[in-house]
């Protein structure tokens, strides 16, 4: 992390370049978003996801921006002035790059997959109890359920062995703008929009808590646990997100026909008739120009449903601004917008019964649940074995890990683990389908 310094760029966009031109980011485009990779017909992966996602942070950064700029606490200061009219789009359309970073392969189901292993063992056989006491409760909440959001932070700030200090040496106001929600595991609760899931592992909390002091993020007031208010540009970021693989899922589902090209129009066109920019009967007539070729017709759709959902999230973040700032608001933008409530409830419920329950997504996550899990028992349970214990193919297996995910058989078990886990959740679909194979024989 650093405050800057004088180049040709400015900071916020050395950050964009330094998550772009990173191999965990180019990893991206072999994990998978919803769809397998089919080899005939594109879909979206994590890569063009996040991408797409970045191009809907950076209008959303833009108009924000422009209107903070005019406040009168900040139209006079000679640096908030600047930033929130030229820089906010920039650093939202980073975080927005780096959002996915920590998700693993197999979507979702790659991310409960990795804990599986740890799940399975917190049983009271006493072999299960005597493992489980290695862990202490914060660390072992990490290990039952690991967050794809804790470990892009981890990913952003970690020092690799044998890599450059400080990770990614990103901004503070990049960093706290992925902190969706700010707080330890064992502080989760589902009831609770910014502590719905948790954002930093407990190897990293020295790292986390130098981000949210920097930041002057408020701490929440809860009895147990370490956990803070949001980040008002986690609002964009998360409005961005949302906004993308409402409608991206979409788009996908109807180019692989698993939704008709009536369906997808339709609902499209209930988005759009709020916008105000829009005249619904022009693009009604357009959309059907276009009918000769379905999917471009739906293109056309798409954007035009985005960019309506960009300005209606825009103006609920301006409208709420006071409580965002306190870090009082309580909802996602894009669940703030009543005129819009029963299109995205009618486009929620078809993509869970449709698109994430088709047979080709479930099968994608068996197979990920399996392969995760099963690599994870493997480099576990080697890990773990006193050295003087392990056999000869768990040696090797050890010996498999890169260097910069090499541990010290003096670290701690959890410290162990989560090396072992830095190595897997970085894995691509492609990668991790084929180490599982010669790990089992099925491959050489």
């Amino acid at each position: 992390m650093q405050k800057g310094q004088d180049d040709i760029r400015t900071q916020y966009e050395r950050d964009w370049d330094r998550i772009i031109f990173s191999s965990p980011f180019r990893r991206l485009q072999n994990k998978t978003q919803v769809f397998p990779l089919p080899e005939e017909v594109f879909v979206h992966n994590r890569l063009t996801h996040s991408l797409e996602v970045a191009s809907v942070g950076r209008s959303l950064g833009k108009i924000i921006g422009k209107k903070l700029s005019t406040l009168e606490q900040i139209k006079d200061d000679e640096k908030a002035r600047p930033f929130y009219r030229n820089s906010l789009k920039n650093v939202i359309a980073s975080a927005c790059l780096a959002h996915d970073m920590g998700n693993p392969a197999f979507g979702h189901s790659g991310e409960e997959a990795i804990s599986k292993y740890f799940k399975k063992r917190d049983t009271k056989k006493t072999e299960d109890l005597e493992f489980k006491e290695q862990f202490s409760n914060e660390e072992w909440k990490d290990l039952t359920t690991f967050e794809g959001n804790a470990n892009a932070l981890r990913i952003l700030t970690l020092q690799q062995k044998g890599r450059n200090k400080g990770g990614f040496r990103l901004t503070y106001s990049t960093l706290g703008s992925i902190l969706k929600y700010p707080c330890e595991s064992i502080a989760s609760d589902k009831r609770i929009l910014h502590r719905k899931k948790y954002g930093y592992f407990k190897i990293d909390e020295k790292v986390f808590l130098d981000v949210v002091t920097e930041l002057n993020l408020v701490r929440d007031n809860i009895e147990s646990g370490i956990a803070y208010k949001r980040h008002p540009f986690v609002y964009l970021v998360e409005a961005a997100d949302d906004i993308s693989y409402n409608i991206i899922d979409f788009e996908d589902a109807h180019r692989l026909g698993i939704l008709s090209y009536l369906d997808v129009r339709d609902s499209f066109l209930e988005i759009i008739k709020n916008s105000p920019r829009d005249d619904i009967n022009w693009v009604k007539e357009q959309a059907k120009s276009l009918e000769g070729d379905p999917n471009e017709s739906i293109a056309y759709l798409r954007a035009k449903s985005i960019n309506t959902l960009i300005y209606k999230c825009a103006d609920v973040f301006w409208k709420n601004r006071e409580a965002i700032l306190t870090g009082d608001f309580d909802k996602s933008l894009i669940d703030s917008i009543p005129e819009l409530q029963s299109v995205m409830k009618k486009i929620e419920t078809i993509s869970i019964d449709k698109i994430y329950n088709a047979k080709s997504v479930v099968q994608l996550e068996i197979a990920g649940f399996r392969i995760m899990s099963g690599l994870v028992k493997d480099f576990v349970t080697s890990s773990l074995t006193p050295k003087y214990l392990r056999d000869k193919e768990q040696n090797k297996i050890i010996g498999l890990l890169p260097k910069q995910f090499s541990f010290d058989e003096s670290n701690s078990p959890y410290v162990k683990v989560m090396h072992i886990i830095d190595f897997i959740a970085g894995m691509t679909d492609l990668y991790a389908l084929k180490l599982y194979r010669k790990l089992r024989g099925i491959e050489l």
